[in-house]
């Protein structure tokens, strides 16, 4: 059985794969396991050594990934150059702070007894990553879990499937077998976790299936990372500087056509700046150029599915039927046959529209006036999801007001859809449960193990 890949921007076939058989899948688990078992014990510094090796495989190659992922999924060729920027600032993070987080806890000193803390690997790791970022989102969990000493098996999105078989060719001369690409089909991955092959999952993607995944790992007790995606908010303050937040936002919204989990999805805007913020956010969202990926001049390419066509038709409709005003865009972009949806800024949307309540994943900005920061909050809290909110604001103070009181897993000021590695990247509610990046994004792909040893007797 083939999988094949289309091509969101003329629906041609882009690549045909086959995929694993199951007796393929269980070689590859094994030779993931044999391998894990002579890396868990070399020393961290020549873990550190190894996979820094590896990495310049993507370094080699940057240019032939970029136009691939462009073509498997549709980003503009410059944001899929744009990836590197950000995988390899997450990478050497994780590198550079691998000898402290995965250092032991030595416990101060207790008269006939000796205590230790270890973090030890946890086995074989299997990422399930998505498509939208298909390197950054892999590269947050493949370098981590190698650095603490597991082995790794990834398992891309079907849209983005050559994107895994870098990984296993980046690591193959590392240590044979360490990584391993897998390509899946949905009941053989749920077969893995319900027969324990592995030790640790980590996924993004729908709200959906992760909870599928969440109920397969149960029978094994098998820990699990979710990053389920959000519907995050911006607000725009009263004392905003609405030359630098406008396009900053409308970006937020619309980069990458959308497509990202902590895309900005929704806004409020203080009443007293409202009018001017839509005006400059209508000019600013005119000035996208949609069209084929691998031209340099496109700054907005199309949907990766044919399907999300439909699903923002609908929250359109909904909004309108509420009372919303569409500003700009609304629909498809008409004689092509590409995935492309006009950037659409919706206005006065009540805050139960669909628009405002469901995950969008397109190029839309709905919109909606507050009178004050305490009903800011309001509307920004009244969601299941809690990734990231960003508030707009020249004050700190207020930001912070907002920080204690928003429940997401990332607050911004003055900025958002960005990632800092130094900072656990977690979600609230519908958005998921664990943790990546940063020294918490150790501790999330290792376990601990306490040394107890009474030195007198």
């Amino acid at each position: 059985m083939l999988l094949k890949v289309v091509n969101p921007f003329h629906q041609k076939v882009y690549v045909e794969l086959p995929y694993d058989t199951d007796t393929r899948v269980r070689e590859k688990i094994h030779a993931a396991r044999r391998a894990f078992e002579q890396w868990r014990r070399l020393p961290l510094g020549d873990r550190i050594g190894a996979v820094r090796e590896g990495l310049n495989y993507f370094r080699t190659h940057k240019q032939a990934i970029a136009e691939e992922i462009s073509c498997q999924m549709g980003k503009p060729l410059a944001q899929s150059r744009g990836e590197f920027g950000g995988f390899f600032e997450r990478a050497d993070y994780m590198l550079g702070i691998a000898p402290k987080a995965l250092a032991p806890d030595v416990l101060p000193p207790k008269k006939g007894f000796y205590r230790r803390i270890e973090h030890e690997p946890l086995g074989i790791v299997l990422d399930i990553a998505a498509w939208n970022y298909p390197l950054l989102i892999a590269v947050n969990v493949v370098v981590p879990a190698l650095l603490a000493g597991n082995g790794v098996l990834i398992k891309h999105s079907t849209k983005t499937p050559l994107c895994g078989g870098h990984f296993e060719n980046a690591f193959s001369s590392v240590m044979s077998g360490l990584v391993q690409n897998l390509i899946l089909t949905h009941d053989q991955t749920l077969a893995i976790f319900k027969e324990g092959l592995v030790d640790h999952a980590v996924f993004t993607g729908s709200v959906t299936g992760g909870r599928e995944i969440h109920r397969a790992v149960a029978a094994h007790f098998i820990d699990v990372g979710l990053e389920l995606g959000g519907k995050d908010a911006a607000y725009v303050a009263e004392d905003a500087d609405l030359a630098f937040t406008v396009p900053n936002v409308v970006d937020g919204a619309c980069y990458n056509a959308g497509q990202s989990c902590c895309a900005v999805e929704r806004a409020y805007v203080h009443r007293s700046c409202y009018d001017v913020f839509i005006e400059r956010a209508e000019a600013a969202m005119s000035e996208y150029r949609l069209g084929d990926p691998l031209d340099e001049n496109t700054t907005m390419g199309p949907l990766a599915s044919r399907a999300a066509l439909d699903l923002l038709d609908r929250h359109v409709a909904d909004a309108v039927a509420r009372g919303a005003r569409l500003i700009l865009g609304g629909k498809r972009m008409a004689a092509t046959d590409g995935n492309f949806y006009l950037p659409t800024l919706l206005v006065d949307v009540p805050n139960d529209a669909e628009v405002m309540q469901a995950e969008s994943f397109g190029p839309i900005l709905p919109v909606l006036a507050v009178g004050s920061d305490q009903e800011a909050v309001e509307r920004m809290n009244d969601s299941r999801f809690g990734l990231t909110a960003s508030v707009w604001t020249g004050s700190q103070e207020k930001a912070a007001w907002f920080a204690r009181r928003l429940r997401v897993g990332t607050v911004y000021q003055n900025r958002c859809d960005y990632l800092d590695p130094a900072l656990p990247w977690t979600g609230v509610g519908d958005s998921g449960k664990g943790s990546s990046l940063s020294t918490y994004g150790y501790y999330h792909l290792t376990r601990r193990k306490s040394f107890h040893f009474r030195t007198e007797i």
